[in-house]
């Protein structure tokens, strides 16, 4: 409810990556001092609240969404650290509701992941 609560009070006329932007879910290049090349991060700046309402969301769906646990487990397998994963999926997640909202459409894990194996093939 209190994600809803927050999506419902964005202009209707913002894209997904402005949504993104705004929960502060995208990774942002950090410069500090002699930490002139240091990796990309989502930082303190957008809105804690949606980030705080996708986090037990996206625990959730990584371990009882196939797809959703199938991206997760990708993430790790190419060495990204957990928490890492798990803000990707938050991301992620936004992206789809973003998506369910405009389409009025239900979650569709394939949509969300395609797994090597359903995906279509190339040849």
């Amino acid at each position: 409810m209190l994600l809803l609560g927050e999506l419902a009070m964005l202009p209707s006329d913002m894209s997904v990556r402005e949504w993104v932007a705004h929960a502060g879910l995208d990774p942002k290049k950090w410069e500090s001092g002699t930490s002139v090349n240091a990796p990309e991060r989502t930082g303190e700046i957008g809105n804690a609240r949606i980030r705080r309402a996708l986090y037990m969301p996206a625990h959730s769906a990584i371990r009882y969404e196939p797809r959703v646990g199938a991206f997760y487990e990708k993430l790790l397998r190419r060495g990204k650290a957990k928490m890492v994963a798990v803000v990707a999926v938050m991301r992620k997640l936004l992206h789809a509701i973003y998506g369910m909202l405009k389409h009025g459409r239900d979650f569709d894990g394939e949509k969300f992941y395609a797994t090597p194996e359903t995906a279509p093939s190339t040849s």
